[in-house]
């Protein structure tokens, strides 16, 4: 069970960051073992963006500065529509004024002449010949950074909505149907079209996406024919195991001509939504439904920095026996997007109470900090709207 739910986390974290080092993911198993179940996920390399480029030249890197903080500001804001802003477009037009650091890279690809079939299931698969002989092609890459400062000003000069780093994770299940009726649970053997289609998908929008691994006890607990029905209760008891923010589950029917039907639902703090899928190519089918959930949990979770709004709130923390658990403490309240300022109020032994000044309010912050581990509610009658919140530290 516990293996199971380390696997998952570490193939989501893979999807979003594929330069993730091996220490890093030793480390997430580490706090896995110790953990009951996983919340929220830290995305990487938000300000970050690598894009394809033909030369060195100032007008291919002009080119790649405004491709890069268009997709830096889409992964920032999580929306697509805030592109939109004029303030934004202003801004992408100037995009070298935010450009903190680049460094070229190339990469040799192999690359198989194909022909594309379809498999039994109606979708484009590429199938290699055997006499195909692979040519190597080497594809130059430019990786900005810009500077978080720097954005997080301009989003909210605009009052456009600040999405951070710590996101609600997304567990997906589901079920395909062919067109002999047969139906098949989503594995990354057997589509790995469709995980790969969402894996970029993730990447592009730094959602945190976690893939069951299927094993026994994931196909005791649901069947092909539960998540075909969208049957919510043995969805939800199967994923408990996973500690997922939210849940997306899907059924998929390829028609004969070749037609992509099918159904989503959505679960996310106790609420359910159904909503219909349809298309006739695989990638905008899924990604429909995927920009959907992504917006909502934007919307929900990011925050406008008024400054001229801010609340204080009195946190009391329970559980800091050293000096070490003190840091690291302040440092993890310090990293928590809508924290603007923090100071220590009273100190007695291991109680530690500090005052935020918050560019959202108390609610926000509890739901932020409920995305995690680190901070457990000390009592189940705890209010978030109250001014003092009431936690124990675990890390």
């Amino acid at each position: 069970m516990i293996i199971g739910r380390i696997c998952s986390i570490i193939h989501a974290m893979i999807s979003l960051n594929p330069r993730s080092s091996l220490a890093h993911l030793l480390v997430v198993l580490l706090l896995m073992l110790a953990a009951p179940s996983c919340f929220g996920l830290q995305v990487e390399g938000l300000y970050e963006y690598r894009v394809v480029v033909e030369n060195e030249s100032d007008a291919e890197r002009n080119r790649a500065f405004r491709d890069a903080l268009e997709a830096v500001l889409l992964k920032v804001t999580g929306e697509r529509r805030w592109l939109q802003s004029p303030v934004l477009q202003q801004a992408i037009g100037n995009a070298q004024s935010y450009v903190e650091a680049i460094s070229y890279s190339s990469e040799v690809e192999e690359i198989l002449p194909d022909v594309i079939v379809q498999d039994q299931r109606g979708v484009e698969i590429t199938n290699f010949s055997v006499s195909s002989v692979p040519e190597n092609r080497e594809q130059r890459y430019i990786d900005v950074s810009f500077a978080q400062s720097l954005l997080d000003d301009l989003l909210a000069s605009a009052d456009i909505p600040i999405w951070d780093s710590n996101r609600p994770s997304v567990l997906v299940w589901m079920a395909l149907q062919n067109n002999e009726g047969e139906r098949s649970m989503m594995t990354a053997d057997s589509n790995p079209q469709i995980i790969s289609l969402m894996k970029n998908f993730a990447a592009e929008r730094g959602l945190p996406i976690i893939f069951p691994v299927l094993d026994f006890e994931d196909r005791r607990a649901l069947t092909e024919d539960a998540v075909w029905a969208l049957d919510e209760e043995a969805i939800r008891n199967a994923s408990d195991r996973y500690g997922a923010d939210s849940v997306l589950s899907g059924r998929l029917h390829f028609t004969v001509s070749g037609e992509l039907v099918g159904l989503w639902q959505f679960i996310f703090q106790g609420q359910v939504e159904v909503f219909d899928g349809f298309d006739e190519e695989l990638a905008p089918y899924l990604n429909e439904p995927l920009d959907r959930i992504t917006n909502q949990l934007a919307s929900y979770f990011a925050i406008v920095p008024e400054t001229g709004s801010l609340q204080i709130v009195r946190l009391r923390v329970e559980g800091i026996k050293n000096l070490s658990a003190y840091s690291a403490l302040l440092t993890y309240i310090g990293s928590l997007g809508l924290v603007e300022n923090v100071s220590t109020a009273e100190f007695d032994g291991q109680r530690l109470e500090l005052n935020l000044r918050l560019l959202g309010d108390a609610q926000q912050l509890h739901e932020v900090i409920a995305l995690d581990r680190d901070l457990l509610p000390i009592t189940n009658t705890q209010r978030a709207t109250e001014s003092v919140q009431h936690y124990r530290w675990t890390r």
